[in-house]
């Protein structure tokens, strides 16, 4: 075996979800089912299952038509590793102790059986849609692992009125409250409005993870860019 690869063996961690290194997150299966975005999967051993996770019922399958929020989601299941990915992106992986997260659906990768979700609205939207203003509340015991378009910073919220444009706002954290702040005074751009003008205020006790970007564009579902087993499970 050639040692000069040896720097990038397979993690030794024994934890379900461990990143492999910053951008490729490896989730160790032992009889659960865990759910992660479809077409994520970039390798796996052992015995593994994959098939379509639908929408969750009737209700979440109904919000997210009205939305466009939530993720086409896998169920991963079986024993064996499973190595997850998206472009390249930066991974994060938050842990849950019977708490809530909130996450622009763009930037969920996966999360394990212990933890379920649902489709939120922001307070203050008022019929606006779009992006950021309907977002995937994820909540129970376990792992979460979202995406980053580049190294992260996190804002406590309760030190200072925050704001964040609604694409760069990846995550929140439970004691924190969302409004929709409009600034009026940018809309006065010659030709339309700025994007800055919709701005998404933070408030309460916690924090929020911005991302550097305001994020990738995303494939339609006819795209190639899922490719290999994401494109068989669309069908």
């Amino acid at each position: 075996m050639d040692d000069s690869l040896s720097v990038y063996d397979e993690t030794t961690s024994t934890e379900a979800f461990a990143l492999q290194n910053a951008k490729l997150l490896r989730v160790s299966l032992r009889d659960v089912t865990i759910q992660a975005k479809l077409g994520s999967m970039v390798a796996y051993q052992g015995d593994v299952k994959f098939e379509h996770a639908g929408q969750g019922g009737m209700g979440r399958m109904l919000k997210k038509a009205v939305t466009g929020e939530g993720q086409s989601l896998m169920k991963v299941s079986g024993s064996g590793e499973v190595f997850l990915a998206e472009t390249a992106q930066e991974i994060h992986v938050i842990t849950l102790q019977n708490d809530k997260v909130t996450v622009n659906g763009a930037n969920l990768l996966a999360f394990d059986a212990g933890i379920d979700w649902s489709i939120e609205r922001m307070q203050g939207v008022s019929g606006m849609m779009g992006g950021g203003l309907y977002n995937t509340a994820l909540h129970g015991t376990g792992s979460v692992a979202i995406l980053s378009d580049g190294p992260p910073v996190r804002l406590d919220v309760s030190s200072a009125p925050t704001f964040a444009d609604p694409q760069a706002a990846i995550t929140w954290s439970s004691g924190v409250t969302t409004q929709v702040k409009t600034d009026v005074s940018l809309k006065t751009l010659v030709g339309r409005g700025s994007g800055e003008s919709v701005q998404m205020a933070f408030s309460g006790q916690g924090w929020v993870l911005v991302q550097p970007s305001e994020g990738r564009p995303v494939p339609t579902e006819s795209g190639g860019s899922s490719g290999g087993l994401g494109g068989l499970l669309k069908g």
